[in-house]
């Protein structure tokens, strides 16, 4: 094939593997990158102008024509929001809360049709047949920035003027379509409304952030996935201490590939000059669950915080409310990672858990502070929340239960000798990440410092050795990102 039918191909077929890790991914980054540097000389609208179009051309990759939705979103959203805010009152609420349901439409259509047809199904004892609809890839995203940004005007927490060509760079931007991280207008936008600098420190952290996430998805998460959905598929077919590994593994799996790919995300922006906030803070090290969810996809617990908790009224209406509240927004939470009831009780899981650490706080804030006490919140904490991720994983309670059951009742630690024997590398690959997950931030920022400051032949071999890693344990079957489905 001669060089332009491969660009004509490129730019007219969508592609199902891609993503941040896919090799034409990497090859049209690195000739936009390369054309974003020289255009940065030029108007701020060019250099926005670029972006943009890269950010719909990569929607389209991952979505074929169904990334049209985008931009009708950017468009709905920005005019019927510019109209609300020129409204006082009455008419300013209804403004708000007709921008937020255009907003929701596309979202509760393509994600929850065939779910509410199964309950009306089950409800009438109907024969709804499921409808063929295909879920854009990070419409959950971009549509939780956009009403946030909706909201944020509303209650004029966010009154920069924005024109078209930002916020439509806001909603767009590619880094974040695929699986965020949701990104607020007040983080985004003031960055682009003047031209920034793209120091050596900030490039460096960029790539820091890009290794990282490679070592965490297209490594780690990417390999030791094979065997858990092994498990996930058919758990009877194995023993109990196989079905805790592959809970286990999962638990792993999960934050590699969704830290990774929000490593990656916040990585590439760097390069582009744009700063991110984090999403993940080892959230594995949590004592309890509250902490856990300020650790977790924080981009996501601060939405529903902002947009679905306080609205509800928070802690403001007495302790009943406030647990009534927490239950409930952890109850949309799970609702909002997919069309499931396995979501809906995974997140029933976390607002109970919720719930009951804040009836026992009290109780708890006398126990001293020692060590052992420490080790043993952190244990009943990791414990519940992979208890969890089994329920969030399963395909259905029968497969759940199933895990359950083989886990209580066919436990044996002498499958450890031989399951390490015959599976090493995962062994190795979850023990590394567990043990890598267990470092302190400060070591972290030592590490990327020291990167920061080595010679660039340096960086340049830890670079390639981390491709090579890649390269020589990835699949064939490619993992796509966990979130990318939500």
């Amino acid at each position: 094939m001669q060089l332009h039918d491969y660009i004509s191909h490129f730019l007219s077929a969508p592609d199902s593997t891609w993503s941040f890790v896919s090799i034409p991914f990497a090859v049209a980054f690195m000739v936009f990158f390369a054309l974003y540097i020289a255009l940065r000389h030029h108007s701020k609208a060019i250099t926005l102008g670029y972006v943009i179009a890269f950010s719909l051309l990569f929607a389209y990759k991952a979505n074929g024509v169904l990334m049209l939705l985008l931009p009708l979103t950017v468009l709905l959203s920005y005019f019927m929001t510019r109209r609300m805010n020129a409204e006082e009152g009455q008419r300013r609420l209804w403004w708000m809360w007709g921008t937020v349901v255009m907003e929701l439409a596309p979202l509760i259509y393509y994600k929850y049709t065939n779910f509410l047809l199964d309950i009306i199904r089950d409800i009438t004892q109907s024969n709804f047949s499921p409808l063929s609809i295909i879920l854009p890839v990070g419409i959950s995203f971009y549509t939780f920035q956009a009403i946030s940004y909706t909201v944020d005007v509303y209650k004029r927490r966010f009154t920069l003027e924005v024109s078209l060509l930002e916020y439509c760079f806001y909603l767009t931007f590619f880094p974040l379509l695929i699986a965020g991280p949701i990104t607020r207008a007040e983080t985004l936008i003031p960055q682009i409304k003047h031209r920034y600098h793209i120091g050596d420190k900030q490039v460096y952290d960029g790539i820091w952030l890009i290794m990282s996430g490679l070592i965490k998805k297209a490594l780690i998460a990417d390999y030791i996935a094979q065997y858990n959905n092994w498990i996930f598929s058919d758990p009877s077919a194995y023993s109990g201490f196989e079905n805790l590994m592959g809970a286990l593994g999962y638990t792993l799996q999960i934050y590699c590939d969704f830290s990774g790919y929000s490593d990656i995300s916040i990585g590439i922006a760097m390069l582009l000059g744009i700063t991110l906030k984090e999403n993940f803070r080892f959230p594995y090290q949590s004592l309890n669950l509250q902490e856990f969810w300020h650790r977790w996809h924080i981009s996501l617990s601060t939405w529903f915080r902002d947009y679905v908790y306080i609205p509800l009224g928070g802690n403001r209406k007495g302790k009943l409310r406030t647990y009534f509240n927490n239950f409930v927004t952890m109850l949309v939470a799970g609702l909002w990672h997919g069309a499931s009831w396995m979501f809906v009780l995974w997140g029933a899981l976390h607002g109970a858990g919720l719930v009951i650490h804040k009836l026992s706080k009290d109780r708890l804030d006398r126990i001293p502070n020692t060590w052992y006490v420490k080790a043993a919140a952190w244990t009943l904490t990791f414990v519940y929340v992979s208890f969890a991720w089994i329920f969030f994983r399963a395909q259905d309670m029968q497969t759940a239960m199933t895990i359950l059951g083989k886990i209580g009742s066919d436990f044996s630690l002498s499958y450890l000798k031989p399951f390490v024997e015959t599976r090493m590398t995962w062994t190795v690959f979850v023990a590394a990440g567990f043990l890598l997950h267990g470092i302190r931030q400060k070591h972290v920022d030592r590490l990327k410092k020291l990167y920061s400051d080595s010679p660039w032949t340096l960086k340049l071999i830890l670079l390639f050795v981390v491709l090579q890693l890649v390269i020589n344990y990835r699949l064939s079957d490619i993992q796509p990102f966990i979130y990318a489905q939500f």
